[in-house]
């Protein structure tokens, strides 16, 4: 059974997965250029008939699957509460797609600043779930499992996988719509700009403390 710490990590993990689907939809709907994770979900919803978020899951659990393929014994078994976990992040971009729906900024201005609020909501998300320390997203976890598999370098690692998604993503777009869609110069500012973000707010140490101190959040949970 698990701790009241355990519960409190697994609720601020949970709000983070909600920041991070209303991130991924803002930087979405700047139309500049999604996420390099959610690049190639994207360039298919426009597509096919699934949603972004939909496809968000099942590009998700392939990324979980190659994990398994990978690591084999070595995959740990908590590492399956990334099934879950991917579900209700395509669930939670879905809602904050629907949310945001009337909202279609045409003014490059506009579309530059649901650009870089997408970025801030979206690196917070990303501090939360590194605070939480519970479970990775199969993004970040795949590319752990390759660091694991090659001894590699995580941040390269991570690098090189973000660039073969907004590739594949602009080679998936050119393929069905015929048009440059899904990966622009927003992919590039959101690939810096959210990590950033995530390692600025981390150096704030009194804002963990709070978080994760047991008086604060025993109200909450």
């Amino acid at each position: 059974m698990l701790n009241k710490s355990y519960l409190r990590r697994y609720f601020i993990f949970l709000v983070g997965l909600v920041f991070n689907g209303f991130g991924v939809s803002l930087i979405t709907k700047a139309s500049l250029g999604t996420s390099p994770i959610s690049s190639i979900p994207y360039v298919l919803s426009l597509s096919f008939k699934p949603t972004i978020g939909e496809f968000t899951i099942i590009f998700s659990c392939l990324l979980i699957l190659l994990q398994i393929i990978l690591l084999q014994k070595k995959f740990p078994l908590q590492s399956l509460l990334q099934f879950p976990v991917s579900i209700l992040f395509g669930e939670f971009i879905d809602a904050g797609m629907y949310i945001l729906s009337a909202f279609q900024p045409d003014d490059m201005l506009i579309c530059l600043l649901s650009l870089l609020l997408g970025c801030l909501v979206l690196g917070f998300g990303v501090y939360l779930e590194v605070i939480a320390d519970v479970v990775m997203l199969p993004g970040e976890a795949f590319v752990k499992a390759v660091n694991i598999k090659f001894h590699t370098e995580f941040g390269s690692t991570k690098m090189c996988f973000d660039t073969t998604m907004s590739v594949i993503a602009g080679l998936l777009s050119f393929v069905f719509t015929h048009k440059h869609q899904g990966v622009g110069a927003g992919t590039i500012i959101a690939a810096l700009l959210v990590g950033y973000v995530a390692r600025q707010i981390a150096k704030i140490e009194s804002l963990k403390s709070v978080l994760l101190n047991e008086s604060y959040l025993n109200e909450v949970v």
